[in-house]
């Protein structure tokens, strides 16, 4: 049986809001309280939250079916007929469409351009200077995205693209609306229309490329635009289908990026090690291991939002159809029963191919919805990573960060470091 949230427990939760700054605080004392299975108490917003390998189990492999992945919120307003927020066979359909380019076999291909587009950011640092590797590491992240995805050089459309793309991951944010759906949004309006226009425009240019030359293999990539392209997809389709992997593929790689530059930032002496070790050896274990152990403590897509078609039973309760529930990553991979000194930054947890409990680290979810784009994610955060660290040298201006609830989980406010070129360099 559940326990219920009581008012001494409000009280906790919301000292915890004001000592984090962030939701996550509230989340963590309820699940301390009431474990795996809880009911937020506010009202006029009582979705049901989740956790643990076998919420994860049931939620996404084997009562999948029970549970929709399509809301009335912000999320299905920008991304229409997106991929990550259809279900059944249109999703399948789309999936299949978009797989191929993303397979782990075309990673290597795409090695030396994410060196590439790594090297156009960083060449713009001074030595001494203070950057924001939250901000840098979303410059590289929309680079790859876009020239691995769709073929198009963004570098000279950043600042047109820039606001429009920080707008759109702001209009999918938590926010007021998720309580009171109806609020008045303005200044969204512009930005998000000039977005579409920008990917309109590179929807148009294929098409008029693909029909000058029908027959030239060429000119034509291999990837996903043009999958979509081929398969017969209408243009709104195609834009909807592009917003989301530009959306969710590149600020997941930012929030990856920037919080494993915080993480070792605040532990000094792995960073170290790692330095040492990615200029010793041309794959770093321990570099794999960070960015495991940073996926752990701050899985970017750190919380499911799921509408219940059908009642699913936990341990600890039911969800019944219709309501709102919340499957939390971010408490599975914090929970002291699967982890031990769960809060703790500590790589070694993966190290000499360690095993965890199935289901109880799902940083890209898991079963057939699992993330699209998982491998190559963290192919890109071991290549961006290594190239950085054996070229420039970067140290944390020991600054406060919090960890920030928008359309992923970011470091607010940024990653601040200062940057040095390195003399000598062992490639």
């Amino acid at each position: 049986m559940k326990k219920p949230i009581t008012p001494q427990l409000g009280r906790a939760a919301l000292r915890a809001l004001f000592a984090e700054r962030s939701p996550l605080g509230p989340l963590k004392v309820m699940a301390k309280h009431a474990g795996r299975f809880f009911q937020i108490p506010i009202p006029g917003f009582r979705p049901y939250v989740v956790f643990g390998p076998e919420a994860n189990r049931k939620v996404l492999v084997t009562e999948r079916d029970k549970v929709l992945w399509r809301n009335t919120d912000p999320v299905t307003d920008l991304l229409r007929r997106g991929v990550l927020i259809v279900d059944g066979e249109e999703h399948d359909r789309y999936r299949r469409l978009m797989e191929p380019p993303l397979h782990p076999s075309q990673l290597p291909a795409y090695t030396e351009m994410m060196i590439r587009q790594t090297d156009r950011v960083a060449s713009q640092w001074r030595d001494g200077q203070v950057v924001d590797m939250l901000v840098e590491s979303r410059k590289i992240a929309l680079l790859i995205i876009m020239q691995a995805l769709f073929s198009k050089d963004v570098w000279d459309d950043l600042p047109r693209i820039w606001h429009p793309i920080l707008k759109a991951i702001e209009y999918i944010s938590p926010g007021a609306w998720i309580i009171w759906r109806k609020i008045p949004r303005p200044g969204f309006r512009k930005p998000l229309r000039e977005l579409d226009e920008y990917l309109f425009e590179i929807i148009s240019d294929r098409r008029r490329l693909t029909i000058d030359r029908p027959s030239s293999t060429v000119h034509r990539p291999n990837d996903l635009l043009q999958h979509l392209l081929d398969a017969g997809l209408t243009d709104n389709l195609i834009r909807d289908q592009m917003l989301t992997m530009m959306i969710a593929g590149h600020d997941t790689s930012t929030a990856l990026l920037a919080w494993t530059f915080s993480l070792l930032g605040h532990h000094p002496d792995i960073f170290h090690r790692l330095i040492e070790e990615v200029d010793a050896l041309e794959k770093s274990p321990l570099l794999d291991q960070v960015i495991k152990e940073s996926l752990r403590l701050y899985p970017p897509i750190h919380i499911g939002n799921r509408r219940v078609a059908e009642e699913i039973h936990f341990d600890g309760g039911s969800v019944p159809a219709g309501a709102r529930m919340f499957y939390s990553i971010y408490l599975t991979h914090r929970d002291p029963e699967i982890w031990e000194d769960a809060d703790s930054f500590c790589p070694e947890r993966f190290a000499h191919g360690r095993k965890t409990p199935p289901m109880s680290y799902v940083p890209f979810g898991g079963g057939p919805r699992a993330c699209i784009g998982a491998a190559f994610g963290q192919a890109e955060a071991r290549v961006v990573l290594a190239h950085l660290l054996r070229h420039y040298t970067f140290e944390f201006t020991n600054h406060k960060i919090i960890p920030h609830m928008g359309a992923t989980l970011e470091p607010r406010p940024g990653v601040r470091m200062k940057i040095t070129k390195r003399i000598s360099v062992v490639e």
